[in-house]
Formats: C-alpha cells, structure tokens, sequence
C-alpha cells in the first residue's frame, strides 16, 4: 500500500467462520484482503474451526493463521473468559505491530484481547460493527470505550449512524467511520448484459436476508403486498426472497394466507448464488432498521441494482436517495418506492446506468487504505 510499511496485525474477534454472520464474514474478508496487499495477518478468536479445531490449535486458512482460542461449549458459544494469559502470550510472541479487534454488543472475547493488547502496550484499532441503540446507556456507564480512547484506542464504526452512537456511549470521545468492504467488481453485473436475464416475465424484486425478526422479514412482506396493490395491474411483479433462518415458517404462512404465489423463498445462497439473483433482479428492497451497515445492500448495489431502504440506518451510507435508489422513514413509504420503481423504466433504467458507471467506493481496496490509517490512528508505524 503507497505510503505504508508493511504491518503485522492481530484480528481479533469473538466469531469467525466456519461460523455465519456479517462480522466473521467481515474479518475473514479483511484478513485476506490486507494480506493480498501484502500484509501479515494473524487472526485470534473463540470461534472453533471447520473440523472442531479448539484450546489453541493454529488453522492455516488461505495463507492466514487462525488461532482458534476456544473451549468445549455448547453449541459452540464463542466464549472462552480463560483465554487471557494464551492470548498475551502469543501476541507478545508474535511481535504485531498492531491490534483490531471487532465488536458486537456482546464481546467478551475481543473485549478481553482490546485490555491484553493495551496492557502489553500494542497499538490498538477496535471497530464496533453493531447497533448500539438502548444499549448505550448502559456502555457509557460500562465506561470501557472512553477508557480506552484515553489510552489512544482508535475507535470506529462501520457507518456514520453507528459511530454517533458509539461516540455517544464512550462520552464523546472521537469515533472514526470505517465501512465495510466488497469485492466491487466481483459483485457487478456483466458487460455482455445478454449475460443478464432479460426479465420477461416482470419486474424482480430481490432480497437477502437471515430470516430473524431483527431483520423484520414480515413487514418485508406486508410492503412487498402493498406494493403490489399500489402497482399498476398491468405491470407484472415477482420477488425473491433469499435466507434462512427461524422466521421461514412465518413467512410461509403469510405468503399462504394471501396468495402471494408470486414470491420465492429458496432458501440460504451461496455467494456465488446470491450473485447469480442479483443478476436476474431490477431492484433490492430491505426494511430492516436495525442496520449498523448493510453489507447486502452494498452488494445489491455494487451488482447494479437500484436499493429501497429505510433511512436512518447505516444504509445511508451506501445508498444516496434519488441516485443510487430510494429511502424512506416508514414502511409504507418503503412500498410506495418500489411500487414507484417498479413502475418507473426510465427511472430505474437511469439509476442503473449510474451504478454500473459509479462502483461503490467500500471496494477493497479503498477499505484497507482506510484502515491502514486507523492502525496509524492507534499509533502503529
């Protein structure tokens, strides 16, 4: 990277793959693309590995070491409060030139390694990647965010909503946004759009999404069924609806119940699979709000597709209203955006020759850069 040694970093992180998620798919992903830049990377969790790997043992993953710090749970819970003392000695050990550590709600395990890191005197990066929200009181009272931007912690979030936040619960202190990255040009559509369905059988709505009720994926639904109803008759309108999770059985009774026969639900994609749907679809549409980033939106996006949204999560991030697509403060307003664009040829004809002209700037390139300077943030060299 220009103007950069080259560092040696620690990640750490409560989960990481083979678990499923958006901050084990987050520190996997930036594992590997700072080590394409030319980086090291070692990656510390409580996460056990594909084959059970625990209580230490080092996977080698695509060129990244894995110290899988974990012991015999249930279900796997990544939690392991003994890991301190094996943690501190392999940092030591390693002689990293700096720590990020990665953070939900709940992190006992990156908290733990954030106060290992600082007590051995480590720079430290720590980047939250969740919505606080009624959880902030509680934080600021904690008070372990503001003491360790006292101690040079470069804190950030990964959208400007989730930094106010965090920078309200660490009492002020300076927050930095870090986004998320993709694969930019993995992600866009092909330049032979013969490649590209040609949708003759109507407009596609597409979405993904872990079927969980924070993600709300029945009032997803209701505003599917109300754009419907908003829509010109004439217009014909058919949605995918990609996941898994423990809301499935709702949502199947709720396509039942009202003969929304024109939405699928096959299931969990893979990458490559979720590509694939974007590819097919003219339109992304989430109304979940409780988004610390949206990296499914990003990915719609960087596909070409033009995104519904709520506003006021960290969407907005990614997603200018009227360019890149359209937000809205309500669910209704949400239906009434994709019954608009559904309708509307020329407008989304003209939001995805933006998107395919602008890719999105959360490439990997620019996010690494970016992080590159919270590490000399945190004081690495």
């Amino acid at each position: 990277m220009a103007g950069w040694t080259l560092v040696k970093v620690a990640l750490l992180s409560d989960c990481y793959p083979p678990r499923l998620g958006g901050i084990e798919r987050q520190v996997h992903d930036l594992a590997h693309a700072l080590t394409a830049a030319g980086h090291e990377v070692e990656v510390f969790t409580a996460t056990t590995g594909q084959d059970g790997e625990r209580g230490g043992v080092i996977t080698v993953e695509d060129g990244v070491a894995v110290h899988r710090l974990a012991i015999p749970l249930p279900n796997g819970v990544p939690v392991n409060p003994f890991a301190p003392p094996e943690l501190r000695r392999r940092l030591l050990a390693g002689r990293f030139d700096v720590a990020h550590a990665h953070l939900g709600v709940v992190s006992p395990f990156a908290t733990d390694a954030v106060r290992v890191a600082l007590g051995i005197g480590m720079p430290v990066a720590a980047t939250v990647h969740c919505v606080l929200g009624r959880w902030v009181p509680l934080f600021r009272a904690a008070g372990h965010l503001r003491r360790w931007a006292g101690r040079g912690v470069a804190l950030t979030a990964v959208s400007r909503m989730a930094a106010a936040q965090v920078r309200e619960a660490a009492g002020g202190a300076p927050v930095g946004v870090l986004n998320n990255g993709i694969d930019a040009a993995w992600w866009a559509a092909p330049a032979d759009t013969s490649e590209v369905a040609n949708h003759t059988d109507g407009v596609h709505v597409v979405t993904a999404m872990r079927l969980v009720s924070r993600k709300r994926p029945l009032a997803l639904l209701g505003a599917l069924r109300e754009a419907r109803r908003r829509l010109d008759p004439a217009v014909p309108l058919r949605a995918t609806v990609a996941g898994e999770g423990p809301q499935r059985r709702a949502m199947e009774a709720y396509l039942r119940a009202r003969d929304l026969d024109w939405v699928s639900m096959p299931g969990r994609l893979d990458r490559e699979g979720l590509r694939r749907l974007h590819h097919s679809g003219d339109l992304y549409v989430t109304t979940a709000r409780l988004e610390a980033f949206g990296i499914a939106a990003l990915e719609a996006r960087a596909a070409g597709l033009p995104v519904v949204a709520p506003t006021g999560t960290g969407v907005d991030d990614v997603v200018e209203d009227g360019v890149d697509g359209l937000l809205a403060s309500t669910d209704t307003g949400v239906a009434e955006a994709v019954a608009r664009l559904a309708g509307d040829d020329a407008l989304r004809g003209r939001m995805r020759a933006h998107l395919r002209q602008q890719p999105p700037r959360q490439d990997w390139p620019s996010t690494v850069a970016a992080t590159l300077d919270e590490y000399r943030r945190a004081g690495a060299s």
